[in-house]
Order: structure tokens, then sequence, then C-alpha cells
């Protein structure tokens, strides 16, 4: 089994599950055990950076704060840090050598103090697939795998991330499912 973790999982227009379309999902883990990652392209509109800070009781840092995503539906009361790895934390996921995924809080406070990653997505919630079930799902077309691109991940708008994400391979992903099939 070849292991997709630092791959995009992209939402196909055949996606049958309403939570993931026009979705794209960063693997953060995958293996024979299963899979992990998390949606980069879902902000959750009522809720931004700066109400996270606030209820932490820490300082607002200067410049733009990033979205707060709806990282997947499993587990949304937990927070997510993917962040580039110059930045160094304890407890951390080694995603790739320039992605790390971790929960540490400490990450949220250096950010308030203008210590953090120099590029990071905060996400509630993850998206998780069981052994095998990933599989299943990329055998019937919902999801179309491609490596993952930095720019994607940490600075495309949220909105433009479906189709930019496909589109660094030359694929139109809005009429994927016109041009896809099994031979």
């Amino acid at each position: 089994m070849q292991s997709l973790q630092d791959y995009f999982l992209i939402a196909t227009p055949k996606m049958p599950d309403p939570r993931f379309q026009e979705q794209v999902v960063y693997l953060c883990a995958h293996s024979e055990e299963g899979a992990m990652g998390v949606v980069i392209n879902r902000p959750i509109p009522e809720l931004t950076f700066k109400d996270i800070l606030k209820s932490a009781e820490l300082d607002i840092p200067d410049g733009d704060l990033p979205h707060v995503y709806a990282g997947g539906p499993v587990e949304m009361d937990h927070a997510f840090f993917l962040y580039s790895s110059e930045y160094e934390v304890q407890n951390y996921l080694k995603v790739s050598g320039s992605v790390h995924l971790s929960r540490e809080p400490r990450i949220l406070d250096d950010i308030s103090k203008g210590k953090g990653p120099l590029h990071y997505l905060f996400l509630l919630g993850y998206a998780g697939w069981a052994p095998g079930q990933l599989e299943n799902e990329l055998s019937s077309d919902g999801w179309l795998s491609l490596p993952s691109e930095l720019d994607v991940l940490f600075y495309a708008p949220p909105e433009a991330k479906w189709k930019l994400a496909a589109k660094k391979f030359g694929i139109d992903i809005s009429v994927y499912a016109d041009v896809a099939g099994t031979a």
C-alpha cells in the first residue's frame, strides 16, 4: 500500500458525502491502520482567530489573523495547528519535511506573542478513516489524490483551494466527473 501522507484529497463532483463536497483534505497520516487528515478550505464564518485568542485571554498580535477552519467532522471541540516546520514545539506529528501537525497549546501562546510559526492553519476537528475505508472511497471516484502544494496549503484563499489544488496538475476539478472513469 502506498501511503498518501502529505497528499491532498480533493473531493470530485462524484463525492457522495455532502460534508466533503468541494473540500480539500490534507492527509497527515495514512497507513494500514487508517488515515487522518484535516479539511483546509472550510472556514467557520461565525468564529474568528481573534475570538480564540480572546477566549484564551491572550494578546491579539498585529496584522491579519488566519481563518478558523472546520478541519473535519470528528472531534470538532479539539483544536489542531497545521504549521511550517521552521517552528519547533515538543509534541507534534511530522507530516513532511516542511509541515507539522500539533495540538500543543503553547503554539497559541507563541502566536499571541509574535513568536509562532511563519505559516499555519488553525483547525477544529479532523477527518478520519478506519483501515481500508479511504482506499474504498478512492476506488469509487469520490476523491482525487494529488501531492500537496505548500502555496495551496498556506497561501491560497480558502474559496480558491478546491480548484487550485487540482489545477496545479492540469485538472479542471469542476468537470472531472465528465472525463473520469475506469478502463
